[in-house]
């Protein structure tokens, strides 16, 4: 495969990074990704693992015991995860949309209370945003906490919530004034386990969701009955701050967004490496599958498309690391790469014949796995709705 144009924002201590990632996903996690796949999730010391190897919250303050770096940090690490073939380790939705809503829009107590073990891999963040009537309309949530006291009593259920079964520290989007439709939505901050690690009262996980693909990622429902949660973890911790969530939230999706055309990105250059390597080991009357024009044709036609969406994806992310990405822009390049994820790799697994529908070859699972990318953070649809209100 020919190498990438060079990224323009990526410098000697992002490879640095990408390089060590790279190897330990390889050497540490793979020869484990199989038991893992078999569970639905991945075990808690993994997550304590990745803590003491830095993949965690790389890009929050030294002060809140993260790396200290930026976007470029957490970027990385999400391609090496893609290009790992890792879909498993919710690490990205922890590290780059969990820990940045409390760096951003937390208090000083809050940031000082959580970042420090998020980073350690002591708590395990989940964003709890879906509901079994409200995805993408984040409006219409129907969860909601009324001030009782000194605490908010919450309930409502979720769906859909990445790191659902290991998380101990969930951002719940609810409403604290349903009378006043996206004005009245705040995010609750929830520790979920008590300091012996067992459910606070009225908090309860459902089930591991059986999905097409992402095995090894736990993806569960989550209900709140009365959930009693202390005022002081309304994100921010601020008087005044209720009704806040929303603004909250359309600050922050534009990362998460670009953090799924990464991933989306990491994986067709797996997908091609994949079928580079299958069509010029495999023979077909007589010669390599890769000897045929028409293989020929189409993985080069794959490079094309992936040069096209490195150069997009690293343009998005000069602007990012600039501060200069807006709504927009970051639902387009989500929803034209993860588009793109579906349909290249649909060409890699078709040149591995019958063998690219069986799972274990990689391709069929990093298949399996891309097509949920069109829907989750928004749906593409939305996606190229929000982007045309600028237009």
């Amino acid at each position: 495969m020919l190498p990438l144009f060079p990224s323009p924002w990526l410098r000697d201590d992002h490879a640095q990074l990408a390089d060590a990632a790279a190897r330990f996903f390889r050497e540490r996690w793979e020869p484990q990704m199989p038991a893992w796949r078999e569970a639905g999730l991945l075990p808690r010391s993994a997550w304590r693992e990745a803590g003491e190897q830095g993949f965690l919250c790389a890009a929050m303050p030294e002060q809140y015991g993260g790396g200290g770096g930026d976007f470029g940090h957490e970027a990385v690490l999400a391609l090496e995860l893609a290009k790992a073939n890792n879909s498993g380790f919710g690490g990205g939705l922890h590290s780059a949309i969990v820990a940045p809503y409390i760096l951003h829009h937390g208090s000083e107590a809050q940031r000082q209370r959580w970042l420090p073990r998020m980073a350690r891999g002591e708590l395990i963040g989940a964003i709890a945003m879906t509901e079994p009537g409200a995805g993408s309309d984040l409006q219409g949530v129907r969860s909601h906490a009324r001030r009782d006291g000194d605490h908010y009593v919450l309930s409502g259920s979720k769906t859909f919530i990445t790191n659902g079964q290991n998380a101990n520290l969930v951002i719940v989007v609810c409403k604290t004034d349903p009378a006043l439709g996206a004005k009245g939505v705040s995010l609750l901050v929830v520790e979920v386990e008590d300091a012996e690690g067992q459910p606070v009262p009225g908090f309860k996980r459902g089930r591991n969701l059986h999905k097409i693909g992402m095995q090894a990622q736990d993806t569960s429902e989550l209900f709140f009955d009365e959930v009693r949660v202390p005022v002081d973890n309304l994100l921010g911790g601020e008087e005044g701050r209720e009704g806040q969530g929303f603004v909250q939230l359309m600050t922050e999706l534009p990362q998460e967004r670009l953090l799924i055309a990464i991933s989306a990105v990491g994986g067709i250059e797996r997908g091609l490496e994949e079928a580079l390597r299958y069509t010029k080991e495999r023979r077909a009357f007589g010669k390599a599958v890769w000897e045929f024009q028409n293989t020929r044709f189409q993985l080069a036609e794959v490079q094309a498309h992936l040069l096209a969406a490195r150069a997009l994806l690293d343009a998005a992310m000069s602007a990012h690391l600039q501060g200069e990405l807006d709504a927009a822009r970051a639902a387009l390049v989500k929803s034209w790469t993860t588009d793109l994820q579906c349909k290249m790799l649909d060409i890699c697994l078709q040149m591995h014949g019958g063998y690219g529908y069986m799972m274990e070859y990689p391709v069929a699972e990093l298949w399996a796995d891309a097509r949920v990318a069109r829907i989750y953070g928004g749906t593409n649809e939305i996606m190229k709705e929000l982007a045309s209100r600028s237009m």
